[in-house]
């Protein structure tokens, strides 16, 4: 049979630069999974385009929630011309009932022990709604075509996956959902062997928290030390608290840490359980990590109960004085499948529901202790003002032991921050003379007459 696997664009019409497309891991997974017998060819959207007339038996679409739309838009398209289609993802995941209402079939959760036996039951017309396994064998190893993902990206980092699960079930996430809180690892050997096979050198580990099990963290980065690499993750603050192993880390090639601040405001800190709820050590364990000359990425978000307007500033002025590399800012999203979700829909703080919104970037709640107007502003003024030449000549020197990652990652999130900034324009023109209410604010953060 020949299979088509998509990842769909959130808009068909924006296309990203694919220079800082990191590849989609899964469907090369799906791919490795799939029997030799089968012809396999993957479209990331993102910077590619889709064929509806591909000659193809089956339609793979795997998504979350912001692409969502343009996913059942795709597999629409597809159905009308005979295709048996079949999704999954983190929003298949989460809704898979409203998935079905487009797919012939749902994966629900990891494809690792189920993908196979979906083909199978395809060829023999035994096609199930559903298909879970919800503790796959991680210990196989799938062999990857390395070969596609060698193209012109920022620094070409090649993803690699560790690790699943998470056992913290915060309010607006839904990782252990999906994963499950059960931390489940692909077997030292076999990452490895990904990344010889790779015959790369700069890779970006995928995993929530690359330190999540440190056990585990201590025997990966001791076995990828003799290969020479420079890598890329995302890891919990407490990361600070093992002066040890963040040395084995950047022993092992360790260039650069997402880490999830989230907040400054200390009562949001303690209600997330993060180094005591106390900032002054949120402080402390930033400028540990930056001393062991590894680069911080800081995501910050905006939109909790506890925020107002006096948070941009504060966010700003701590990023600043404590010389972060790179920040994204981002706004409290209300994701289907978690908690926050349910209660804001609870207590009618919902303002919209059409999925390509749920993007980290539009507010589609009511926030507590600011209007959505403000609260959206708020935040793409924060970023503007972090990237903007003053604040980044003034954080340079606290990231002179690795310049080069500095200026590339703030030169190019400053053209962010300038097209993003375009939002004020058009809202404010938009709004001028009118009562902002949240009716209005809608129609101007929800038009395609813009793009950021």
């Amino acid at each position: 049979m020949k299979i088509l696997l998509i990842s769909p664009a959130r808009d068909k019409h924006a296309y990203t630069n694919k220079g800082i497309i990191i590849p989609q891991l899964a469907l090369f997974i799906l791919e490795g999974l799939t029997p030799k017998e089968h012809q396999v060819k993957i479209v990331e959207e993102e910077h590619m385009t889709i064929d509806f007339e591909e000659d193809c038996d089956i339609v793979g679409i795997s998504f979350m929630t912001s692409n969502a739309k343009r996913a059942y838009d795709i597999s629409k398209k597809f159905k009308r011309r005979g295709k048996t289609i079949i999704m999954g993802g983190i929003h298949p995941t989460i809704l898979p009932d409203e998935a079905l209402q487009y797919a012939d079939a749902v994966v629900i959760g990891e494809a690792e022990g189920v993908w196979e036996q979906v083909l199978q039951d395809i060829r023999n017309n035994k096609l199930k709604r559903r298909y879970h396994d919800p503790d796959p064998d991680l210990s196989r190893y799938i062999p990857k075509n390395f070969s596609a993902f060698k193209s012109k990206r920022v620094f070409n980092l090649f993803p690699v996956m560790t690790t699943r699960g998470c056992p913290y079930d915060c309010d607006f996430c839904c990782v252990s959902k999906i994963f499950g809180k059960k931390v489940k690892h692909i077997p030292v050997e076999n990452v490895v062997r990904d990344i010889i096979e790779s015959k790369a050198k700069r890779f970006i580990f995928l995993d929530d928290n690359i330190i999540g099990n440190q056990h585990y963290a201590r025997k990966l980065f001791t076995a990828i030390k003799p290969l020479k690499i420079g890598w890329l993750a995302q890891a919990s603050i407490s990361f600070a608290k093992n002066t040890e192993l963040m040395q084995l880390a950047k022993d092992s090639g360790c260039k650069g840490l997402f880490i999830g601040l989230e907040t400054v405001v200390e009562s949001q800190l303690k209600n997330m359980k993060k180094l005591d709820g106390k900032i002054e050590n949120v402080r402390q364990a930033l400028k540990k990590i930056r001393k062991m000359g590894i680069v911080i990425q800081a995501s910050v978000i905006f939109g909790f109960d506890h925020d107002t307007s006096q948070t941009f500033r504060d966010t700003l002025k701590f990023l600043i004085k404590n010389h972060i590399c790179s920040a994204s800012f981002n706004i409290l999203t209300p994701y289907p499948g978690t908690r926050i979700y349910d209660e804001f829909k609870k207590n009618g703080r919902i303002i919209n529901d059409r999925w390509e919104y749920y993007d980290h970037h539009t507010v589609v709640f009511r926030p507590a202790k600011m209007t959505p107007l403000e609260l959206q502003l708020g935040k793409i003024n924060a970023k503007e003002k972090f990237y903007s030449r003053r604040s980044i000549i003034k954080r340079f020197r606290g990231n002179l032991y690795n310049p080069f990652i500095y200026l590339a990652a703030n030169l190019g999130y400053m053209k962010l921050a300038k097209a993003e900034k375009k939002r004020i324009a058009y809202i404010e023109s938009t709004l001028q003379g009118k009562d902002i209410s949240d009716t209005v604010f809608l129609e101007s953060m929800f038009t395609p007459s813009y793009q950021v």
